[in-house]
């Protein structure tokens, strides 16, 4: 299994302290590093990034001093659009989790999450996947107000099923023995047809209509 590493950013010391003592038993993952709020975790980004050392993927708090997770993530995804950020936060009121899925974040955990959900949502992000907390997806689905739309065709609902599970348009493309942009047409017309405006809303209506569920 390939390497993975994390970066943690979280104003309680125990918090942080606890996430990197879990994340040292995992084979596959190194910490790089720390920070205890936005402003922070930008300035030791900075200099990770002038040595090529950015890390895989970013553990983020969303409650913190001087600069909170919304900021940082939106802030860091301006300067390197590649970062994988997984909010983190004792919170799953709508509000907070799109606001975090807005500016960027890849993935949304509880901190109640038990230690397997963490690095479920850590490898996901290192593969370009959505990982939503199950509470927080359900939170989300319930909260959707959008129209039936047009009926989807048994194509579109296969898709639509490997949306949900953080795929790709080329791996939806694998999958299905189609071209990348026969897929990619199909995402689209998905999410017109269902009056969405986003993959992870299209994946949240799949699960609340029972296309699919987000593992």
């Amino acid at each position: 299994m390939d390497e993975i590493s994390v970066f943690l950013v979280d104003d309680h010391m125990l918090v942080r302290h606890g996430l990197r003592a879990f994340l040292d038993t995992q084979k596959e993952v190194t910490v790089l590093g720390e920070a205890e709020n936005g402003k922070q975790a930008i300035d030791k980004l900075k200099v990770l990034a002038a040595s090529d050392q950015l890390p895989d993927v970013i553990l983020m708090d969303l409650v913190m001093p001087e600069l909170d997770g919304v900021g940082a993530i939106t802030a860091l995804r301006a300067t390197h659009p590649d970062l994988k950020i997984i909010a983190l936060s004792s919170f799953s009121e709508t509000e907070r989790v799109h606001a975090a899925l807005q500016a960027g974040a890849t993935g949304y955990l509880l901190k109640s999450s038990d230690p397997a959900e963490i690095i479920t949502a850590i490898r996901s992000a290192q593969r370009d996947q959505v990982h939503l907390d199950p509470a927080v997806a359900q939170v989300l689905a319930r909260s959707m107000r959008t129209g039936h739309g047009a009926a989807l065709s048994a194509r579109e609902r296969e898709v639509l099923a490997l949306v949900a599970r953080g795929y790709s348009n080329q791996e939806i493309a694998d999958a299905l023995f189609i071209s990348e942009r026969t897929a990619r047409t199909h995402v689209s017309h998905i999410i017109s047809k269902l009056g969405l405006s986003s993959r992870i809303q299209a994946a949240l209506w799949a699960i609340r209509e029972g296309i699919a569920t987000i593992a």
